[in-house]
């Protein structure tokens, strides 16, 4: 179940939602340092993180899906957002550079037809980037922020489904060490939460991210290795009309055969 637009707003305008903005953001940016001349969308609620696309990019598109609503964006300057079924993106085949997937995979009750039309969107060298909580990490326990809703992930689990939808994982990342809080000292404080975090304690972090290739090339594989083995097959053809009857003459009968032949097999 998706987070409504307007709860997600709220949330990212707070202080807390502000400092989750710039850990995330960081963690993408290294992932993706220059997106000059890319095509980049944006799915789920990925707006937060787009913005910093905006001045290299070629073009920084978002797509909010029908059950989380949209609202405007950028706030300034013409409309890059729009509202699509999830499982029917209003793009052509392989259009887009660089997709990036915030408070979607964890949240959509359609998994496989949003990955599909990811994967049908996405251009050959494309780039996804999936940002999901991470099961073992306090964030996903906690119903105050967006990320306490869905379906959490561990690394494992979300390699494994961007395997089965025929997706490569290449780099994976992780953020938020800081627990969910509206303390001010305590969010002062992220920064070097997050560098002690980011060294020692991964595994706990809020949230998990993996940057994955489209896998191209298997299914064309198999299928050919299917229709070599059909080739190679050996068939037996049936043989009529004359040809039939000429076989039936040329076979060898009893008078054929030499007496000593016959002799040694007495």
């Amino acid at each position: 179940m998706y987070s409504d637009v307007l709860d997600l707003r709220e949330f990212y305008r707070s202080s807390t939602g502000q400092v989750v903005r710039r850990l995330i953001r960081r963690r993408i940016r290294e992932l993706w340092p220059d997106l000059r001349g890319q095509r980049v969308l944006g799915i789920g609620y990925a707006t937060p993180y787009l913005t910093m696309f905006q001045e290299e990019a070629e073009r920084v598109m978002a797509v909010m899906p029908a059950s989380q609503g949209v609202i405007a964006w950028p706030s300034d300057g013409p409309g890059q957002v729009t509202l699509a079924d999830e499982a029917d993106l209003p793009f052509p085949d392989m259009s887009i550079d660089r997709i990036l997937l915030v408070h979607g995979l964890e949240c959509t009750e359609e998994l496989r037809p949003l990955m599909r039309e990811i994967w049908r969107v996405m251009a050959g060298g494309g780039r996804l980037i999936t940002v999901v909580p991470n099961r073992r990490g306090i964030w996903a326990r906690s119903d105050s922020t967006p990320f306490g809703l869905g379906s959490p992930f561990s690394p494992g689990q979300l390699r494994s489904t961007l395997k089965a939808n025929m997706f490569v994982p290449e780099r994976e990342d992780c953020a938020l060490f800081l627990p969910p809080t509206r303390l001010r000292f305590l969010l002062a404080s992220a920064p070097a939460v997050e560098e002690v975090g980011h060294r020692c304690f991964r595994a706990f972090a809020g949230v998990h991210m993996v940057e994955a290739s489209k896998q191209i090339y298997a299914n064309a594989a198999r299928a050919k290795v299917r229709e070599r083995q059909r080739m190679l097959a050996p068939q037996a053809r049936p043989v009529f009309g004359r040809l039939a009857a000429e076989r039936e003459q040329a076979a060898p009968t009893e008078a054929d055969v030499p007496a000593q032949l016959k002799s040694a097999s007495s």
